[in-house]
């Protein structure tokens, strides 16, 4: 009597169950760190600028649009929506100026003589300030990152991002890691708790100076910002030093942010190459403290 044969195991790494499986997040957690480096790496990304803000920011056509549409209904219950729409086109400069500031920023970068792309324009992927972001670096003509993360309300990446660097994470510190380890400057405008979140992460890594790189942070928006966070109120109470608050700079105006990130990039990351550690893998990315 003839014995049937076993069919072969799949290998490991073509076995789902295992790899979804709580066993396999090491792989999954490598994954999200090597498979962004080589699409880096493929893409000749050296570092990026990372724009920070809220999703629900709308253009002011789109903006103005809504509005208008809630002004031809004469529905008396409509008036909680039309206080909405308005906080919405008062907010919609934020988009417009990340829109702009971006385009400046690409304009400028894209013609620096390098053999790798420079302080591309980089955002978590999403609608709002993310949007005009990476619209405002399109425009440009330069390549543009988005860093997306996988959420149950599925967030979808905008139609502006350069596809080969459009990117989903399901772990939100390997999102995290790749928004800080690229970076040479940080734009935050206004924003909600993800916004503070990524601000206070950066100016902790600073304060405590775990980075070996100048990590350049603009704040926009002074009358959103002054009415969010109180800095002078920490610095009377000892909680920070008058020192920390050289680690950002507060602008108002698209061409008020260009000029300080554009004076910094060159001081800080455009002047004579340093040896590389040994070791270190190219692109030349962003190097932390050992």
């Amino acid at each position: 009597m003839s014995e049937s044969k076993l069919r072969p195991a799949p290998l490991a790494y073509e076995n789902e169950p295992f790899v979804n499986s709580p066993d396999g997040r090491i792989l999954r957690i490598l994954s999200e760190y090597m498979e962004p480096l080589s699409r880096f790496r493929r893409e000749q990304i050296q570092d990026t600028v990372v724009f920070f803000g809220s999703a629900r920011f709308h253009s002011q056509v789109d903006a103005q649009r809504s509005l208008s549409e809630l002004d031809d209904d004469h529905s008396s219950q409509l008036a909680a929506g039309r206080k909405k729409a308005l906080a919405s086109v008062d907010m919609a400069r934020y988009y417009e100026d990340a829109r702009r500031l971006a385009f400046l920023l690409t304009q400028w970068s894209i013609q620096i003589p390098a053999r790798r792309h420079r302080f591309v324009v980089t955002t978590g992927s999403g609608p709002g300030i993310m949007e005009a972001a990476n619209l405002g670096a399109q425009e440009a003509g330069g390549k543009t990152i988005g860093l997306n993360i996988n959420l149950p309300f599925e967030q979808n990446p905008n139609p502006h991002i350069t596809p080969a660097l459009n990117f989903e994470f399901h772990y939100f510190f390997m999102r995290k890691f790749w928004f800080a380890y690229l970076a040479k400057a940080l734009v935050i405008f206004p924003g909600g708790f993800g916004t503070l979140d990524e601000l206070f992460e950066i100016l902790t890594l600073a304060q405590t100076q775990k980075l070996a790189k100048k990590i350049l942070v603009i704040i926009y928006g002074k009358q959103y910002w002054n009415r969010v966070i109180n800095f002078e109120a920490m610095l009377d109470a000892g909680t920070i030093s008058p020192h920390d608050l050289d680690l950002f700079r507060i602008v108002d105006s698209p061409e008020e942010g260009f000029e300080f990130l554009r004076d910094g990039l060159v001081k800080y990351h455009l002047g004579p190459q340093q040896p590389k550690r040994v070791g270190e893998a190219v692109p030349e990315i962003a190097k932390t403290n050992p």
